[in-house]
């Protein structure tokens, strides 16, 4: 048999992928383009002096990268990814101590690395390789789920080294990543009490995090409207040029869209948001589009979060799937839901962008990744037919 002729066997014989998670990521990343496009101008040509067609086709090259990672790993079965995420998390987080030494900084915060003259950020491929890893340790440790030394503390040792190592720079994806693996927690029956003592490790562990920076303190006094740190500038924090501005531009961006917006490409808020192609697209989408076109986007979301959880995860064929499909579901509907309190002054300000609609590359590429085990595992579950055809667990380990 020719290598075309397997090939197109190998494809042929693959049950269909979950067409709405197709649909809604194919019209998220449709609808990222052309706000990218839209809050892009001002940048490429007051800032950087060319046209915003470089940036447009840039931006256009890495969501067809994330587009394509995400229909190559939907071929590829969950569980041999997963016989390799220990190696992966390791090489995580090799990334994430180099970064700190060697990494190039982006406002503030050194999260990228530059290798042959590409950036990437170590946290985005983490957050993927610790999910995968944890879940291949909530199936392993079933037999003795509810032993807090025997289960939970090797899990722990590699969510808090990947949680730290990330939240040292960027605490509100580690904020996320930690309460996704939470919730894969639960579902694999770890307990209840464990889970409320990690949470306020955690809480404990985010509230070191803010008091040791000035600038997460001045965030959270700021959104507080509040005086609660000593190492922070209260008149700077309370300045509406000051640590206020950006929330402040973001929620006119909403006051001027009205209900049905200022129409595509008309957006005067860009001009005045710091990274409205980025982490305030949600802002600039609400602005041109209005309080129904931003309804729209957060519906696409919500659709994401119905299939992942009550499509595919309940259906998924093992234990593995249902861990997996929770935690990146999560991820990606968690982000997304940030990003627009953020933007509409729910949530105080951060650097998390909206999966598939922000500008971006690593991120991208990390919610591709996600995306395509989300429909691999959605494959496997529509080819079941009865219990005895369901793979082992033991097929991981």
């Amino acid at each position: 048999m020719s290598a075309i002729q397997t090939a197109k066997h190998i494809l042929t014989d693959r049950a269909p992928a979950d067409k709405y998670v197709v649909w809604v990521v194919l019209a998220l990343s449709a609808a990222g383009v052309v706000a990218v496009y839209s809050a892009v101008t001002y940048l490429a040509e007051v800032r950087a002096g060319v046209g915003p067609e470089q940036f447009l086709l840039r931006h256009l090259l890495r969501v067809g990268i994330a587009l394509g990672a995400m229909g190559v790993v939907s071929l590829i079965d969950y569980r041999t990814l997963a016989k390799y995420s220990r190696l992966a998390l390791i090489a995580a987080l090799g990334l994430l101590v180099a970064v700190k030494g060697v990494g190039s900084f982006s406002e503030g915060a050194d999260r990228w690395l530059q290798i042959a003259g590409f950036g990437f950020q170590p946290s985005d491929l983490a957050r993927v390789a610790l999910v995968f890893y944890v879940a291949v340790l909530l199936v392993k440790k079933q037999d003795y789920i509810k032993s807090f030394g025997k289960a939970l503390v090797p899990i722990l040792v590699w969510v808090f080294a990947t949680v730290v190592l990330i939240g040292v720079d960027d605490l509100s994806t580690a904020a996320v990543l930690l309460g996704a693996v939470m919730l894969m927690c639960f579902v694999g029956r770890v307990s209840v009490f464990q889970l409320l003592g990690l949470g306020l490790v955690g809480v404990l562990l985010g509230g070191a995090l803010i008091m040791n920076s000035p600038a997460r303190a001045a965030r959270v006094e700021a959104y507080l409207g509040m005086d609660l740190f000593d190492n922070t500038n209260t008149e700077q924090v309370m300045d509406r040029q000051g640590e206020r501005y950006q929330s402040q531009q973001a929620r006119m961006a909403f006051a001027l869209g009205g209900l049905t917006g200022v129409g595509p490409g008309k957006s005067t808020q860009r001009d005045f948001l710091p990274a409205p192609y980025n982490d305030f697209i949600f802002a600039i989408i609400a602005e041109e589009y209005g309080i129904l076109g931003a309804l729209l986007l957060l519906a696409g979301f919500c659709v994401l979060l119905f299939r992942g959880y009550l499509r595919i995860a309940r259906d998924a064929p093992d234990p593995l799937g249902l861990l997996l499909a929770v935690g990146f579901t999560t991820l990606i509907v968690a982000y997304g839901f940030v990003h627009a309190g953020v933007s509409c002054g729910l949530l105080p300000v951060t650097g998390l962008p909206m999966p598939f609609v922000s500008y971006g590359g690593t991120s991208l590429l990390a919610n591709g990744l996600m995306a395509g085990v989300l429909l691999n595992i959605s494959r496997q579950s529509t080819r079941r037919a009865a219990p005895s055809e369901r793979r082992p667990t033991s097929a991981i380990a």
